[in-house]
């Protein structure tokens, strides 16, 4: 990393305006473009092709992502612990790694993203960064195919074994049947590639690049182009496009064009006497906030079970589930687990006999489209999302409680050298392990996070108030009382408040 702080882009999240900003020094012939689209779109191989005839650099997130495990870099090796913790890995570590690759990049070249921004945060995180390095971002390029497409060619894709190069049956074959051309390793079909886990998939991706269309149609950027047909017909569209975007007279997407794959916001659940009567409460806050231990307090007063969602994949991972196995064949790619698998093993947890009384969910939804899909999961399961709880704390409070955090290496127990301290100092009390400061705990990193907290929760704060389903805690004081407001508000009391 160079000097400034990791993760963080001290810029506020203005977005760019649209077209290029001429008297910045920039060469009239470079041009910074993003392709996204739904995986199995051909993305790849459309953005290698694109970089060839209009002398674009590529950037791959995965591919970039897998780098950074492999040369075991500071971010590498922070991704790699998360990932040995049976965690995700956070947003804001993929934000670091795209900062300071474009902090080498020369700016007389031109940039194509390839599948970033995914999502509507990261939209304004890449907008802030580019006008950080005075680059303009010209044009957002959709690549459209319909559902049924994706699935057919998703099912005739293949993996190396060795070298995780993509192959196809049909559109990328090898030279041998099921042999690599790069490294002669085998090839595999993926195991999330299934019809199933497909159409799970596609959902969870039209619910999350709904509102990035929107960001892009809103900002003049967005450009759709359809994905079906040959791939020389494919790359003849996309060439088009370009080669007009050069010459000033790029057509760009309008909100009447993009209405049939901007996803509409949905806050509807099941009316309450076709729910079951359960207690299903979802937290909300910060990290540092004190979600967890509320949830724990709750729970104990409730009689209901706390379903973190860290520990949730941790326990599928050990456990090697179905669903574990699955996030398991990504990570041994290097590859970041998808929403898909988080949110169904979720629903999984939910569907348990335990939750039939209701329960305190900690840690999802993350994002607005997760709280979408929760809405979904409760319906499915005949339930209603009957409280949310948002745990309000100053970010200068939170800065001071995690750099005193401590976590257990053998069992995760958090503990805290103030509020929480163990009977025996840099000792566990549940397992005997030793404790040690996470490698994000310092202020710089904690900074980057809450920034990207905040980004992400303000639109689920204001879908969930919109509900009506939203309680806002002060989370700062004393626990005991912290728990009353919390329990207050579950119980419709007038402890709860809302936090200044």
């Amino acid at each position: 990393m160079r000097g400034h702080a990791p993760f963080l882009v001290t810029h506020p999240l203005v977005p760019a305006g649209p077209g290029r900003d001429r008297s910045q020094p920039h060469p009239p012939l470079a041009m910074n473009l993003a392709l996204i689209g739904p995986s199995g779109v051909g993305k790849g191989t459309h953005a290698a092709n694109l970089c060839a005839r209009f002398d674009l650099h590529h950037i791959a997130t995965g591919e970039l992502f897998r780098e950074h495990l492999n040369s075991r870099t500071a971010l590498g090796l922070l991704a790699r612990r998360y990932m040995e913790q049976g965690e995700l890995v956070p947003d804001e570590v993929v934000d670091a790694m795209i900062e300071e690759w474009c902090e080498q990049h020369p700016p007389w070249q031109g940039i194509l993203f390839d599948g970033f921004p995914r999502t509507a945060e990261q939209a304004r995180f890449l907008d802030q960064l580019l006008q950080r390095f005075n680059l303009p971002l010209d044009a957002v390029i959709y690549l459209r195919a319909s559902d049924p497409e994706i699935t057919r060619r998703l099912s005739g894709r293949l993996i190396c074994s060795q070298c995780n190069a993509p192959w196809h049956h049909t559109l990328h074959p090898p030279q041998v049947a099921g042999i690599c051309d790069l490294c002669h390793g085998a090839l595999r079909p993926r195991p999330d590639d299934t019809p199933a886990l497909v159409e799970h998939r596609l959902r969870v991706f039209h619910r999350t690049t709904g509102p990035l269309l929107e960001y892009y149609v809103d900002s003049g950027h967005l450009a759709i182009i359809n994905g079906e047909g040959t791939t020389a017909e494919v790359g003849g569209r996309l060439t088009e496009f370009v080669s007009a975007l050069e010459d000033g007279q790029a057509p760009f997407a309008t909100r009447t064009q993009a209405a049939g794959i901007v996803a509409t916001e949905r806050l509807s659940q099941l009316p309450p006497h076709l729910a079951r009567p359960s207690l299903d409460v979802v937290l909300l806050g910060g990290p540092g906030s004190g979600k967890g231990t509320q949830a724990e307090r709750l729970c104990a007063e409730l009689k209901i079970p706390h379903i973190a969602t860290g520990d949730l994949f941790r326990e599928n991972l050990k456990h090697s589930t179905e669903l574990g196995r699955l996030a398991r064949t990504y990570m041994d790619r290097g590859e970041l687990v998808p929403d898909d698998v988080t949110e169904a093993m979720v629903e999984e947890r939910l569907s348990r006999p335990d939750t039939h009384a209701g329960f305190v969910l900690d840690g999802f939804p993350r994002t607005l489209p997760q709280a979408t899909a929760l809405m979904e999961m409760a319906a499915r399961l005949n339930r209603r999302i009957g409280h949310v709880i948002h745990i309000k704390v100053s970010d200068d409070a939170i800065i001071r409680r995690l750099s005193a955090r401590m976590i257990c290496r053998e069992c995760q127990a958090p503990y805290h050298l103030e509020f929480r301290p163990p009977r025996q100092p840099g000792v566990c009390d549940a397992c005997g392990g030793a404790l040690y400061q996470r490698a994000d705990d310092n202020p710089n990193t904690i900074r980057a996070r809450l920034a990207t907290f905040h980004a992400q929760t303000e639109p689920l704060i204001s879908y969930y108030r919109r509900a009506g389903l939203l309680h806002e805690v002060d989370g700062e004081g004393a626990l005991g009382e912290i728990t009353a407001r919390c329990l207050a508000a579950v119980r419709g009391g007038s402890l709860a408040g809302t936090a200044s």
